[in-house]
């Protein structure tokens, strides 16, 4: 019998880096398959260019680092797929590409590669994105013509969910739920990200507790205090009709922009999240708390990916705050 030692954790489990890559690209499809049958082939293209653009760059600059080859892992294929899963179908394929190698070059691979990332790499590489190239990234379309067609390019401009709140063109709660809307190619269709969440939960990728911290505090934020921002609500909390409006801004502001995308899919990345339960619903508290701020106090309709980002910044200091002590740790002497 051979005698193994190694530090702990003891725990072995068959799930591996690619497995778990594997599990995350499965869960995005329906997302992806939602976004390409509403926004046609331009999203196919951004799709395919994202992802193969951060498998070259992952490539080259492994390369370069004179490091071992991590293609086998999917991670970069993951960082591809969110990465073109936020932006709008519309952006030119160039900025795509910078996009991926900011994404996995900076953010990833000068950093150590997967695992000392500080940040989302697909998170940053959107907001960077959003400041470099800000008039491409707002540019939104709904769709139109067959979804096989380039008409789709030339679809109707169109302002995202998040701006056309009490609006004469206001998109139902149903167009919201099922993806009719404009807005990014990944976050349009609520269902299918909601498929893809329950496939990761069911397959324990992720655990509930950052969704439900930041959705849940989101939503309370809205009900007790979104209805104070004059921008947004309009109605009467003295009569029944103006509860119902508050109800209907609620899930409304759930429903739209990126907050299902990043609640599931990047804040809940292993590497930029807390490794404690308790640590997790603080970060999902705070992501929450974040994108309600920026939503009805900032000057941006959207909040989610800079409110994960700061939070990854966090994380290191809510571990330290919420890891419980080493068993059989020895207290320094109290001094006489």
């Amino acid at each position: 019998m051979k005698l193994q030692v190694s530090h702990s954790p003891h725990v072995r489990d068959k799930a591996t880096t690619q497995s778990i890559m594997l599990d995350v690209i499965i869960a995005l499809l329906p997302a992806t398959f939602a976004g390409w049958y509403y926004f046609g082939i331009r999203a196919v293209l951004v799709t395919l260019v994202s992802v193969v653009s951060c498998l070259i760059f992952e490539y080259i600059s492994r390369r370069v680092m004179k490091r071992n080859n991590t293609l086998y892992d999917l991670s970069a294929a993951v960082t591809g797929l969110l990465l073109a899963m936020n932006l709008p179908v519309t952006i030119p394929i160039y900025m795509v590409v910078i996009g991926a190698c900011f994404a996995i070059v900076v953010v990833k691979q000068m950093f150590g590669g997967i695992g000392n990332n500080f940040v989302n790499p697909a998170i940053a590489a959107r907001i960077f994105l959003v400041i470099a190239f800000p008039k491409a990234m707002t540019s939104w379309t709904i769709h139109s013509g067959a979804w096989y067609s380039f008409k789709s390019v030339d679809a109707v401009s169109s302002a995202t969910p998040l701006t056309s709140l009490g609006a004469s063109n206001e998109p139902s709660l149903w167009s919201l739920f099922i993806g009719d809307k404009a807005g990014c190619i990944g976050e349009v269709c609520i269902l299918a990200l909601l498929i893809g969440a329950l496939y990761l939960m069911f397959r324990h990728v992720i655990r509930p507790w950052i969704p439900a911290a930041f959705i849940g505090t989101f939503f309370i934020l809205v009900f007790f205090f979104g209805h104070t921002n004059v921008l947004h609500f309009t109605g009467d909390l003295t009569t029944s009709s103006g509860w119902e409006m508050l109800f209907h801004e609620c899930l409304y502001m759930l429903l739209s922009g990126g907050l299902i995308l990043g609640a599931f899919f990047m804040a809940t990345d292993y590497v930029t999240s807390p490794l404690t339960v308790k640590g997790k619903l603080i970060f999902g508290a705070g992501c929450g708390i974040l994108t309600f701020l920026i939503r009805y106090y900032g000057n941006m309709a959207e909040g989610v990916s800079f409110s994960i980002l700061l939070m990854n910044i966090l994380t290191p200091h809510i571990d330290e705050w919420t890891m419980g002590k080493p068993f059989g740790e020895v207290k320094e002497n109290a001094k006489a």
